[in-house]
């Protein structure tokens, strides 16, 4: 690991400098450090000391938005800055016992740069722990925050490896061992998940600890991080860090203890406890959403299966249509989904006898039990489980989620499962109120299916729950359920008051105005429109370049990780409590397996025989 990894760029300009101009360097305590001055000679750079007395400079300050410093190496530019003020001053040089004052409030952030000159500065603006409360350590902490959350844009998790690995041969104040171990701890911490059996981090972790336990002997303060290192990573040796303690000198010990990265799951495991929806289909254009999780075998879909649609066990069994368009009968004790969380193909469920499809709409009377039931249900109940159903996806998505789905740096989509997953249930709810209200065969009981359903996308709405609002409001405004004119002239005028009320919230117009200024005064913890998120990140993506000359658009990345937090911020209170709340086991248990029709020319047809076309 290099220790070193940053310079400490704090410049200040003119704002008529030209590009190719050379910058002016003031910081007297950088300017004293002769070796960090040769070094940069020695790389090609050039700064002109500023020789003049601080009372002499008389004019008044530019903004910060017109002040930018360029950094050049060997020719070319590998670092934009924009000078920035601080919000309120940090301590005093007298209570730090220096005088770093100025240079604190007046700081440069990144602009675009070169991957590595941008973590060097980050790196450098970093703050610890005595600085974390000021305003200068929030700032630092959310560019850091930017670049760990929006580094897949233009590098990989390999590259970022191989940029910082190394020992450094000179000696490196503790602050900046700190510095450096602070930064790979915030990775680790935000990044965790994805990096988990990457082998290129395995082998950065071993390699980095391996150094900190090295240089524990000369600097006994990092005995703190090496610990937190320890705690984060998993990271168990047969000797603990007291073996190492600057009291034993004895460094052979440490060629002779090993490494091991103890996992508290197997990676079987962690895959098989990941909850999935399993899109069973019982006809060729309708399917049963299964909530199950990852190491669900053919045996227990084919008991949900019969259990639902009261069909005896015995009778049925479970065939993939492979995506070659080959069949696969699945035996009772084979996995239905692979490492990756992808079904091994379309399933369907057949009658062993007749080997054709099971059908469950034999009969009107089928149809109108199915009615009943859902009429039956509690509204508020209804609501509660959907949005309990959806917290659970949307509490396990990771911000870098969206990343990953927008700019498709992986061929994996492992990523984003998560996320995946939240879309797909947006769209399963769309199509089940629509299969309900078009499965509905008398009028008063279709009326009164609507009314149910205006009724539980308000509760959704009421308890925060955007992305099932969504799906209810748009289900019912699909040209299938919409055109049902003789529905809809039967529903009281306060349900079409509520419904226009409600569908307001959808309006697209001004770029979802009225979406967002709802959900903006939603308190946390909040479930947000997740197709909208994507929709902005794909913009400010389209519309702005991830390269300037060559140098990342850092700007850009800026605007990603703020839209992409929003995640963060909607997930926990500051309390840190979810949004959960108790359900009906009942209710439950008909949420979690829904029968949906997602053949949309079905859909139509069905519409048509409930009204036909005058």
């Amino acid at each position: 690991m290099s220790w070193d990894c940053g310079l400490k760029y704090m410049f200040s300009a003119s704002p008529a400098l030209q590009p190719g101009s050379m910058c002016i360097l003031h910081d007297k305590e950088d300017l004293s450090r002769l070796e960090m001055v040769q070094r940069l000679a020695k790389d090609g750079c050039r700064f002109l000391q500023n020789h003049s007395k601080g009372p002499e400079r008389t004019s008044e300050p530019q903004s910060d938005e017109a002040v930018r410093v360029c950094l050049r190496e060997r020719g070319r530019d590998v670092l934009v800055l924009q000078r920035i003020s601080s919000e309120q001053p940090t301590l005093s040089a007298s209570a730090r016992g220096g005088g770093r004052k100025e240079a604190r409030n007046r700081r440069f952030v990144v602009v675009s740069g070169t991957p590595e000159k941008i973590l060097e500065h980050l790196l450098n603006d970093l703050t610890l722990e005595e600085d974390q409360g000021t305003s200068q350590g929030k700032e630092s902490d959310t560019l850091l925050d930017d670049f760990l959350l929006t580094y897949p844009v233009f590098m990989s998790t390999s590259d970022l490896c191989q940029r910082h690995r190394g020992k450094e041969d000179r000696k490196d104040a503790v602050e900046r061992k700190q510095k450096v171990l602070h930064l790979v701890s915030q990775w680790m911490a935000l990044c965790r998940d994805f990096l988990r059996d990457d082998e290129h981090v395995k082998l950065f972790m071993k390699t980095l600890y391996r150094y900190v336990l090295d240089d524990l002997y000369e600097h006994p303060s990092l005995e703190k991080d090496v610990r937190e290192l320890q705690k984060l990573y998993q990271l168990h040796r047969t000797h603990t860090v007291d073996n190492y303690s600057p009291q034993r000198k004895s460094k052979a010990l440490f060629h002779q203890s090993s490494l091991k990265e103890n996992r508290l799951q197997s990676r079987g495991t962690q895959r098989e406890n990941k909850e999935v929806l399993c899109h069973v289909y019982i006809t060729m254009d309708s399917f049963l959403s299964m909530r199950a999780h990852g190491g669900v075998v053919a045996q227990e879909l084919l008991q949900a299966v019969a259990e639902r649609m009261d069909v005896p066990l015995g009778e049925l069994v479970l065939v993939a249509v492979t995506y070659n368009g080959g069949r696969l009968l699945l035996q009772p004790q084979d996995r239905v989904f692979s490492d990756s969380l992808r079904p091994v193909g379309r399933l369907h469920v057949c009658r062993k006898d007749l080997g054709e499809v099971l059908n469950p709409f034999t009969d009107n009377s089928e149809l109108q039990q199915r009615t009943a039931r859902m009429l039956s249900l509690n509204t508020w109940d209804v609501a509660v489980a959907l949005t309990n159903f959806d917290w659970t996806i949307f509490a396990s998505i990771h911000e870098q989620e969206l990343v990953y789905f927008t700019f498709s740096r992986h061929s994996s989509s492992s990523h984003t499962v998560a996320l995946e997953l939240l879309l797909q249930r947006c769209n399963e709810v769309q199509l089940w109120v629509m299969t309900e209200v078009l499965l509905c065969p008398t009028l008063c009981k279709r009326v009164q299916l609507i009314k149910k359903f205006i009724k539980i996308a308000a509760h959704c709405k009421a308890q925060r729950n955007l992305n099932c609002f969504f799906a209810i409001i748009m289900g019912l405004t699909t040209a299938a359920v919409s055109r049902l004119s003789q529905t809809w002239e039967k529903m009281p005028g306060k349900f079409k008051k509520l419904f226009t009320e409600l569908e307001t919230v959808t309006d697209p117009s001004l770029n979802h105005k009225a979406y967002r200024d709802s959900f903006k005064k939603m308190k946390a913890p909040k479930i947000p429109f997740p197709p909208l998120l994507l929709k902005d990140i794909t913009f400010i993506h389209e519309g702005n370049k991830t390269f300037h000359d060559n140098l990342v658009n850092f700007e850009k990345l800026h605007m990603i990780a703020e839209t992409v937090r929003l995640i963060r911020k909607c997930q926990k209170d500051p309390m840190g409590n979810g949004i959960t709340q108790k359900s009906s086991t009942e209710v439950r248990a008909y949420i979690d397996d829904l029968h949906i029709i997602d053949n949309q020319q079905t859909l139509f047809e069905l519409s048509h025989r409930l009204e036909p076309r005058a």
